[in-house]
């Protein structure tokens, strides 16, 4: 059994900004000669989350509008006033899609959909740099 994990980051502009980070994760997959096992891509910080979509202007658009419509950036939030921040709807974004996804591997390949991308969104406020966890698990 092998574990490995790599940290990875991105310079991103926030305000919903979303990145495919699915060849980083298969360039990790092909590097640790993993062939049946796990791959765990989590993203530390509150403000941001990973997902599986496919990864088109379109549909990231759709994305971002649906989740702009369930946490509206115009609202108060409790956050902003005990936080001291406004990005009270990035945290809520973020937890509602979740900080860590889940893939399959088999036979060394990711077990993703032909439309199917790993994609990390920063919902926050302000440009950042986004640190990235992968870890794998497997033989």
């Amino acid at each position: 059994m092998t574990i490995t994990t790599q940290t990875h980051e991105l310079k991103t502009k926030g305000q919903d900004d979303c990145f495919d980070v699915t060849e980083v994760v298969r360039h990790d997959v092909a590097r640790a000669k993993i062939r049946d096992g796990l791959a765990t891509v989590f993203v530390t910080g509150s403000t941001a989350a990973v997902t599986t979509i496919e990864h088109e202007p379109g549909l990231v658009r759709d994305l971002k509008d649906a989740l702009r419509r369930l946490f509206p950036e115009t609202l108060r939030y409790a956050h902003h006033e005990t936080g001291g921040d406004d990005n009270g709807f990035a945290h809520l974004r973020a937890s509602f899609i979740g900080p860590s996804l889940s893939v399959p591997i088999a036979d060394g390949t990711l077990q993703l959909g032909t439309w199917q991308q790993i994609v990390l969104v920063d919902f926050d406020v302000r440009p950042r740099t986004r640190a990235f966890v992968v870890q794998l698990l497997g033989e």
